[in-house]
């Protein structure tokens, strides 16, 4: 049973939606025993974007990339660009040898650096709810790269 660490923006309406649907379809997926979720997570008693804040969040974060068997990532784009935190944390489960799990509904092109380091690409929920966890089939980002 799989551990995830749910890598994904979560700054608006439109993105709090799409993170809720991920986060229902890791839960009901029979391979999955826990997902973390920042948006879930306030562990900071400091005020938000702090210096403190940042600091205590970082750190919390990073160790649940730690922890995790594999990193799900939520590609939502500002302008041509994934959302900075988490194409850092795709970074960082990447060096930490973390196999990384890109759902990604739109047709927007994404960075070679994401689409050559992604493990699965996973375009649908219902894919993702059924995704096992347990074999990790790999399939490969086939659409237009920048």
């Amino acid at each position: 049973m799989a551990q995830i660490y749910l890598a994904s923006p979560f700054f608006n309406e439109d993105q709090i939606t799409r993170i809720e649907k991920v986060e229902k379809a890791l839960e009901e997926n029979s391979t999955v025993k826990s997902v973390f979720s920042p948006r879930k997570d306030d562990v900071s008693e400091y005020e938000e974007f702090s210096k403190e804040w940042a600091k205590v969040v970082y750190k919390h974060d990073i160790t649940n990339v730690e922890e995790a068997d594999y990193v799900v990532a939520v590609l939502d784009f500002v302008g041509d660009n994934v959302d900075s935190g988490t194409a850092y944390e795709i970074g960082a489960a990447v060096q930490m040898g973390k196999p990384v799990i890109i759902f990604h509904e739109n047709d927007h092109p994404v960075n070679l650096m994401i689409s050559e380091s992604l493990h699965a690409y996973i375009k649908d929920f219902d894919d993702l709810k059924n995704y096992d966890f347990n074999t990790l089939p790999s399939s490969e980002y086939n659409g237009k790269m920048f």
